[in-house]
């Protein structure tokens, strides 16, 4: 077991229209056209220099509202248990999300982004630019995902979770 200590700070916080966990669409594929605002502490706002020459962005964020962890979970796209390191369900040892979003403008220390899946008032602790080249693979294997993956777009969180 690792014994050292890692701590992170947010450098700002997501604001968007989902107020309260249930209901919020599970993955951006499920939240296409909803809008909301990354707004960043104004310390980093020179580190968005050159971003708005990138149309999407992934985010990584805390799971603010997450309690505890278990390592085996029944995720929003399946009712059989999964390992909890085989899907993105928010209760994990280290409750850290990611999104990849679509950039709609930036203004001072704001970044006005689309496909929002992320809980009003949400931690965020980094932003990288999305390169297809870097990001994206040809080949994949999705594993269990392969029969549900269809139902993203339309599965919303609920309870499980909480």
């Amino acid at each position: 077991m690792i014994t050292s200590t890692i701590t992170y700070h947010p450098i700002g916080t997501i604001h968007s229209p989902h107020k309260e966990i249930d209901g919020v669409p599970i993955q951006p594929s499920g939240a296409i056209g909803i809008e909301g605002v990354i707004e960043l502490d104004k310390e980093y706002e020179p580190g968005l220099k050159d971003l708005g020459g990138f149309s999407h962005i992934t985010v990584l964020y805390h799971f603010h509202k997450s309690q505890g962890y278990s390592l085996q979970v029944k995720p929003f796209l399946d009712d059989e248990t999964r390992g909890v390191f085989a899907t993105r369900a928010p209760k994990r040892p280290n409750p850290i999300g990611l999104s990849v979003l679509k950039i709609n403008k930036i203004v001072h220390n704001k970044l006005y982004v689309e496909n929002v899946d992320i809980l009003d008032g949400t931690p965020v602790l980094d932003i990288k630019p999305y390169a297809s080249r870097f990001d994206a693979v040809e080949d994949e294997r999705i594993g269990w995902l392969s029969s549900t993956i269809h139902n993203s777009a339309v599965k919303k969180s609920d309870d499980r979770f909480k």
